[in-house]
């Protein structure tokens, strides 16, 4: 079965706003769930009530593409009534209320579980555990994790979208279990969790300014270019071997230079300096040495 097939014929609710969970729909729906998603009716003169359709409709309709969108308020008797009708023939439920909300709609799991014992539960939160309700969002939560430097702002979402990686994750876990036999499982998912995963290379000391992906290797670093710049990536010693023979001229060096030495960086960084992008590229190409140029 194709792998943009394994999850077809699953049937997935889900009730999550924002970012991470519209995000991991995408992901399921490409795999083959048939994907549905509650949310409460519009405002007047919005087509809706998720926050992400104002901050930037182009994502908010990119990860909704194939999505059945319902519209029903869950404070009221006839919103509720929806939902029962709906979940009764859902397989995975996905939600990112705080633990008390879900409580205050009567979704939490032991009132889940024993309404519909076959349904499963994939819940995203900020933190896991007895810090599920605490106030966060992916600033935060990449600020706890180390990823932020200075007062510069994250170049992207890392814990939302890792979050929502974690969520399909669980999604396949919470679908193996059910076809097992276990019947339907609760899996929570926290964002500062995926915040972490991502920070661990970091946490290592890998990719600090004395980590050897983090600057301090010679052929792993950003150079500035004749016209741009170029994100070499010869970490490798033949990869690292190539990119000296090119940069010190010397065709027929066995070795490359020490990459840890200020040197080697000088006489790399002069290298890419005189050199244009479309040359680099050819080189790359030519004597298959990784590397990226940009604007």
């Amino acid at each position: 079965m194709p792998i943009r097939s394994i999850l077809a014929g699953v049937r997935i609710l889900s009730l999550a706003l924002n970012l991470p969970g519209p995000a991991a729909l995408m992901r399921l729906q490409a795999m083959g769930a048939q994907c549905a998603k509650l949310e409460a009716p519009p405002r007047p003169g919005t087509d809706s009530s998720d926050p992400m359709a104002q901050y930037c409709p182009a994502a908010h309709a990119r990860m909704h593409q194939g999505v059945a969108i319902v519209h029903a308020d869950l404070k009221t008797g006839s919103g509720q009534q929806r939902l029962a009708d709906i979940l009764g023939q859902t397989d995975i439920l996905l939600t990112s209320f705080r633990p008390t909300a879900m409580q205050k709609l009567g979704l939490d799991w032991p009132s889940l579980h024993a309404r519909y014992p076959q349904l499963a539960l994939v819940q995203i939160v900020g933190a896991a555990g007895h810090r599920a309700d605490e106030a966060g969002h992916d600033l935060t939560y990449q600020a706890e994790a180390g990823l932020v430097a200075g007062l510069d702002m994250p170049p992207s979402l890392l814990a939302d979208m890792a979050g929502a990686l974690l969520a399909s994750e669980a999604v396949l876990q919470a679908q193996l279990a059910r076809l097992t036999g276990q019947g339907g499982q609760h899996i929570e998912v926290a964002l500062f969790e995926g915040a972490e995963w991502l920070a661990l290379p970091r946490q290592w000391g890998m990719t600090l300014p004395e980590g050897v992906t983090g600057g301090a290797h010679a052929g792993y670093r950003v150079y500035p270019c004749a016209d741009g710049r170029v994100a070499l990536a010869a970490l490798e010693p033949h990869f690292a071997l190539r990119l000296w023979q090119q940069a010190s001229g010397d065709s027929l060096a066995q070795q490359a230079a020490d990459m840890l030495a200020d040197e080697t960086r000088q006489v790399i960084a002069g290298f890419c300096a005189r050199h244009r992008r479309t040359e680099l590229d050819a080189l790359a190409a030519q004597h298959d040495i990784p590397l990226h140029t940009m604007p």
